[in-house]
């Protein structure tokens, strides 16, 4: 099971880090989104994507940048339309 952990480089870094190892222990493939200076290194099962430096507040949006980009390519890796989701003309009203 693929698991994508977002790891700042905060205070809660060592509880992140023993949640990540449960995961790994019950075989979970980790993809951690981790800041510079977290000190998340790769291992077997376990992949690490560096992130710039913890900006503080601004770290949220880097993240969500980079998390964006994951989903628009996993989608394109499945062969979803990524210009036409599903159950949109449900979700959104035209006047």
């Amino acid at each position: 099971m693929p698991v994508v952990v977002v790891a700042p480089n905060d205070e809660m870094l060592e509880k992140l880090k023993a949640n990540m190892q449960e995961v790994s222990a019950r075989g979970g493939q980790l993809y951690v989104f981790a800041d510079g200076g977290s000190a998340v290194k790769p291992s077997d099962g376990v992949h690490v994507l560096q992130m710039p430096e913890h900006y503080g507040l601004l770290s949220p949006v880097l993240h969500v940048v980079a998390l964006q980009l994951l989903s628009y390519h996993v989608a394109l890796v499945k062969g979803t339309d990524v210009d036409k989701p599903r159950n949109l003309a449900k979700s959104v009203t035209v006047e």
